[in-house]
């Protein structure tokens, strides 16, 4: 089988993005609605977060549907990707948004949270994948797929040992997606971003221009917004040939390596 013309393409309708009920999945959903495409949006415990953002997707004059995702629930949680399907009647666009982390020193981390993250942050997407694609290769006419992964897709980061094993993995995963899904017409990209102000990192609606970050060359915290803008350029019809890349949208962060070394004046770096 060989991959479809670009003028046998679909212009994008509908999408699912996890975890859109605050931060950067919220933020998707509402710029993917913006620029025409129905939205089905997953929670996991914030269900009057997830209905906000429905609303804002309405108020776009999109439509917007909502269901509860608990990716430690596996296999049984991708169920909810076919649900949304029907409820939108096709799926062109997933968003593995929905994730978790950890703070805690590798030798604390015990065989249940390791799993957890794990599950939440690779296993889940994995499977959410897999129902989305095999919807999309039905459907005939091409999709997207993007993971949010994390600049720790790339480098790591002191008390986050199983949330970077899980971003590194979904880094790979979705380079293979993308080799063994372009047949179809189906894009997959990661999207990596940095400090970015929302509710995981406890800076949810604030003004990241008033923040000061020396170490970022850019100087400050991202907002969600920037994120979004990215992931529906992906999403998108302008993104055609854009398949197996990872997006960092880290305000330069990931460059800083050696010269972030060069300058710590203490050793608080070895704790979380």
């Amino acid at each position: 089988m060989s991959a479809p013309p670009a003028s046998a393409a679909r212009r994008p309708t509908t999408a699912v993005v996890t975890g859109a009920d605050s931060g950067i999945g919220r933020a998707t959903a509402v710029r993917l609605a913006a620029a025409g495409l129905d939205v089905g949006i997953t929670w996991h415990t914030d269900e009057e977060g997830a209905r906000a953002t429905a609303a804002e997707v309405r108020g776009h004059g999109r439509n917007a549907v909502v269901a509860r995702l608990d990716l430690t629930e596996l296999p049984g949680a991708a169920d909810v990707i076919d649900a949304l399907a029907d409820d939108l009647g096709r799926i062109d666009v997933l968003v593995n948004n929905a994730g978790t982390g950890t703070a805690e020193p590798f030798l604390d981390i015990g065989l249940d949270r390791l799993r957890q993250v794990l599950d939440v942050d690779l296993a889940g997407p994995f499977l959410c994948s897999q129902r989305a694609a095999r919807r999309m290769i039905d459907q005939g006419d091409g999709g997207r797929i993007v993971n949010v992964t994390s600049v720790h897709e790339h480098q790591p980061r002191v008390g986050a040992a199983p949330y970077c094993a899980a971003k590194g993995g979904l880094g790979l995963l979705t380079q293979v997606m993308a080799l063994e899904l372009a047949e179809h017409g189906i894009t997959v990209n990661s999207v990596a971003p940095g400090e970015i102000a929302t509710p995981m990192t406890g800076q949810e609606d604030q003004d990241v221009r008033r923040e000061r970050r020396p170490g970022v060359p850019l100087g400050r915290p991202g907002d969600a917004r920037e994120v979004a803008a990215v992931i529906a350029f992906l999403a998108g019809e302008d993104a055609s040939y854009v398949t197996g890349a990872s997006w960092a949208v880290d305000g330069g962060m990931l460059r800083m390596g050696p010269m972030a070394g060069s300058h710590l004046e203490s050793d608080r770096w070895r704790t979380p």
